[in-house]
C-alpha cells in the first residue's frame, strides 16, 4: 500500500475553517484507484468514516456533516484533501485518511481541536 501522511489540522474557533492533506507516496497505485476516505476519532470515541470519494472523483458524506464538508483527490499529485467549514466543538477528533474499509496502515492522523 502507499504509504499515507495526514497534515493541516490545528485549533480553531467554532465556525471557523480548516483544509486537511492526505498525501501518498511509495506505492500509490491502490491510493489512485481505491475508494479513498477521511476518518476520524474522537476521546473515547470509535473512528468512523466521515466521507469517501472513488477513483473517478463521486463524493459520499456522513449524514452528521450536514454539508459542512467536502471531500476531492488529486491523482496527479496523489493527494486527497478535507475542506472542512463551520466546525464545532464536537468535530474535535484526530482525523486520518485510509481505503474506505480502513484497512491499510493508519499515518499519524492530524489533530483538529475546535474550541473558543
Amino acid at each position: 500500500q502507499a504509504r499515507l501522511e495526514e497534515s493541516g489540522g490545528g485549533l480553531v474557533q467554532p465556525g471557523g475553517s480548516l483544509r486537511l492533506s492526505c498525501a501518498a507516496s511509495g506505492d500509490v497505485l491502490n491510493f489512485r484507484f481505491a475508494i479513498m476516505g477521511w476518518f476520524r476519532q474522537a476521546p473515547g470515541a470509535k473512528r468512523e468514516l466521515i466521507a469517501s470519494i472513488t477513483h473517478d472523483l463521486r463524493p459520499q458524506y456522513a449524514d452528521s456533516l450536514k454539508g459542512r464538508f467536502t471531500i476531492s483527490k488529486d491523482n496527479d499529485k496523489d493527494t486527497m484533501y478535507l475542506q472542512m467549514n463551520t466546525l464545532q466543538p464536537e468535530d474535535t477528533a484526530v482525523y486520518y485518511c485510509n481505503n474506505n474499509h480502513g484497512t491499510w496502515p493508519w499515518g499519524p492522523g492530524t489533530q483538529v481541536t475546535v474550541s473558543s
